[in-house]
């Protein structure tokens, strides 16, 4: 594997139908332009219709827009309706979108936000549309994590929706550690089949908008300290568009920046947590997830 991975590495993607959530702006815009850039037909699944149209016509090449509010069983069903209906194929589904350090809020299906967003609605989202990646060489379910799945993160059974008391930081770290063990999980679901694969990625510590809702003692000093300690949006979409195309990927693996802490550099294979191979809270999360969203795996 190039120790330099970069966007020279990517391989064509000619023929490749790839969605990815949350592609109007930062991460998503970027790992959509540097897929369809390759040929890729690229859909950007977004909240914001209009936002969306406007990031579609700043990107070179075969680039849609769907509807989609992951913050919502009912668009994530619609939406779903509506990609299965255009496409009959799909080689990459990008779990990108979330939230991060918002104040208390809840989805429409009454989910705390971070974990409603960021965990469940990814994993309808990818019920909802696995049967079309099935038997698609090649195919890949990525799903982006983030260092903060090691930051006061587990997973809170007995409240998992913060009724008691809320923490926006370890509410966060529950749903990255979350999008780990559903990766992880859902591969073991999709080794039997040999075709499709699910692999997550995180950004390192990326200047986006995502850190626009973080508290001020962690906000202030990235925003000070920005030129040393952060990369930029197209550096940070790298891990994941090297776990979606680099054909020496396997099921299961997890990418992230190859610099100091993983804050920064270019992709390579990287470890998650302890606490995110517990193969008992894996299955356990996965059963209150269909629970939760009413959508069940073809595997």
């Amino acid at each position: 594997m190039s120790e330099k991975w970069d966007e020279r590495n990517i391989p064509g993607q000619h023929g490749r139908v790839a969605i990815v959530t949350g592609a109007n702006t930062g991460l998503g815009f970027e790992t959509a332009r540097m897929l369809a850039e390759r040929g890729a037909t690229v859909v950007l699944a977004v909240r914001d219709v209009e936002k969306g149209k406007q990031a579609a016509a700043r990107i070179n090449g075969d680039v849609g827009v769907q509807a989609l509010d992951l913050a919502s069983l009912t668009s994530i069903r619609s939406a779903a309706a509506e990609l299965r209906s255009l496409h009959p194929r799909i080689d990459l589904l990008i779990n990108n979108a979330g939230v991060m350090y918002p104040p208390k809020r809840t989805t429409a299906d009454s989910f705390e936000l971070q974990f409603g967003t960021n965990h469940l609605g990814h994993f309808a989202l990818t019920g909802l549309l696995l049967d079309r990646l099935l038997g698609v060489p090649g195919s890949r379910v990525v799903t982006v994590s983030s260092a903060g799945h090691r930051i006061r993160a587990a997973i809170h059974f007995d409240d998992l929706h913060w009724e008691r008391s809320y923490s926006r930081v370890a509410a966060y770290g529950q749903s990255k550690l979350a999008n780990l063990m559903f990766t992880y999980e859902l591969q073991r679901r999709l080794a039997r089949h040999g075709t499709t694969v699910a692999v997550a990625a995180h950004p390192g510590v990326s200047n986006t908008e995502l850190l626009r809702n973080s508290p001020a003692a962690f906000r202030l000093p990235i925003t000070w300290l920005a030129p040393l300690i952060t990369q930029n949006a197209a550096m940070g979409a790298l891990p994941t568009v090297r776990a979606a195309t680099d054909a020496d990927v396997r099921g299961g693996q997890y990418y992230g920046p190859g610099g100091f802490q993983e804050v920064r550099g270019h992709p390579q294979l990287v470890q998650s947590s302890r606490d995110s191979h517990d193969r008992a809270v894996q299955q356990r999360l996965w059963t209150v997830s269909e629970e939760l969203t009413g959508v069940t795996f073809p595997v």
